[in-house]
């Protein structure tokens, strides 16, 4: 029977490996599944934006550049989360099965740097075409 405070340890029942892998409860797989699928929707959702600011948003006038600067960093982030959300879905749950501590995920961190400082570039552009 599984516990509300951890996985079960199913390691000496039939078809076990051995090497100190437990079957974890369901509940904490469906959780990181889940929190793989938030971290691929927010990836789709920096592509699409990025693509969006880059195809459909007007030039600004005299800084022609400015959608790429802004776009580009936004689809090269939404790639990067892609991958990394998978890593760290990997990465939890071999900690799950072996029954160890979650491992801390730096992608948190990585979006808060980049969406800020796309926000001080979105603005450094702004005014770059306001004076123009």
């Amino acid at each position: 029977m599984t516990g509300a405070t951890g996985p079960a340890d199913h390691s000496a029942g039939p078809g076990a490996g051995g090497g100190g892998r437990v079957e974890p409860d369901a509940r904490f797989t469906f959780a990181n599944e889940r929190t793989f699928l938030a971290w691929s929707r927010t990836a789709l959702a920096l592509v699409v934006a990025g693509l969006g600011i880059v195809q459909l948003l007007p030039p600004f006038p005299g800084v022609s550049w400015g959608r790429h600067l802004i776009g580009v960093p936004l689809i090269v982030l939404g790639a990067i989360v892609a991958g990394a959300g998978y890593g760290e879905w990997v990465r939890n749950q071999r900690a799950l099965r072996r029954g160890a501590p979650v491992p801390r995920s730096l992608l948190p961190v990585i979006l808060t740097v980049t969406i800020t400082v796309m926000a001080l570039l979105s603005a450094i552009v702004v005014l770059l075409s306001a004076t123009r």
